[in-house]
């Protein structure tokens, strides 16, 4: 049994987290697991499962060493059974401060792109085309396009930031961040629907935002509205907004996350037009890299030093 386990990591090297555990005379061992199955067989007795993208289960969980901790490489954790943590008494922590920068700029270029039509006329010039105006119809000018946030967060806000200067309006609906930001209105979901000209999706899956994007929100927007999504996969209804955008029922969307991932070979976002698709890359940069492992074999060393997480998974604080 090893102390410290890495159970995938899509890292060229893990130096900073091996050096964590062995600093402190603990074991370590790096895996490339891809299974539930495989995670469980190569955490069974670890004190500390570092995971990124593969499952954490309830039979990984319970073979864990009493008193162990879990650590999620980024942002969100709807990989790891949470409920099982929890049963068992255990901590777990993740990293939602390395790649706030990298996905507000990912998402502020994409929303500019789309908006000016840049994929679209690119295609149609590789095409042989020279139609500027065919192409581009509709089109508003920013200081006439509002910009809409599903969620207020630290990333939205950092959206906000960088497209203020284009002279946008700006619309959120988030009840925690209402009323505290100059600039921007708030109102409630179906507002947000009806008068965003771009909708940007900041919101985390819950069981309140699973498919909150779906033919009924999509029915609600304007025609032309442009969907941006960097938050999380199932926020959307893929079917519907692939539906919508082959109907011309909604203008264009630009998603870096998605329901499965990889995106499956029969999606059908890959036959929709007007459809940018980036795959889950708003996170990263070379600096964000270095953060985030950074952290985590910081939260390594917390654990093995009986220390609580710097930053715990909300519901899991001991």
């Amino acid at each position: 049994m090893t102390d410290v386990v890495v159970t995938d990591a899509t890292f060229p090297a893990v130096a900073a987290e091996e050096e964590a555990a062995r600093e402190r005379g603990a074991t370590f061992a790096r895996f490339a697991c891809r299974t539930g199955g495989e995670v469980a067989e190569a955490v069974r007795g670890a004190r500390v499962a570092v995971v990124q993208f593969a499952p954490l289960t309830r039979a990984a969980v319970a073979g864990l060493a009493p008193g162990a901790r879990v650590i999620r490489y980024g942002v969100g954790y709807d990989n790891l059974d949470l409920a099982a943590i929890r049963d068992r008494g255990l901590t777990a922590a993740y990293v939602p401060d390395y790649c706030t920068e990298e996905v507000a700029d990912h998402t502020a270029a994409m929303i500019l792109a789309m908006l000016r039509r840049l994929p679209a006329l690119d295609a149609s010039v590789r095409r042989g085309g020279w139609a500027a105006v065919q192409v581009s119809q509709p089109l508003k000018p920013f200081a006439e396009t509002t910009v809409g946030f599903l969620g207020f967060g630290r990333i939205a806000q950092g959206v906000r930031a960088r497209l203020a200067p284009f002279g946008f309006r700006f619309l959120a609906h988030d009840p925690f961040q209402e009323g505290r930001h100059e600039g921007v209105r708030f109102a409630d979901l179906p507002m947000l629907l009806a008068e965003s000209d771009a909708l940007s999706l900041h919101a985390p899956s819950t069981p309140a935002t699973r498919g909150v994007v779906g033919a009924d929100a999509l029915a609600r927007m304007r025609p032309h509205a442009l969907v941006v999504n960097t938050a999380r996969g199932d926020l959307i209804d893929e079917a519907a907004l692939a539906g919508a955008l082959a109907e011309g029922r909604i203008g264009a969307a630009a998603l870096d996350v998605f329901a499965a991932e990889p995106l499956p070979a029969d999606s059908p976002l890959r036959d929709a037009p007007n459809l940018l698709l980036t795959p889950h890359a708003a996170w990263y940069s070379d600096a964000a890299v270095a953060r985030l492992q950074a952290l985590v074999a910081e939260e390594v060393g917390r654990a093995l030093d009986g220390l609580p997480p710097r930053r715990p998974i909300p519901g899991t604080e001991a």
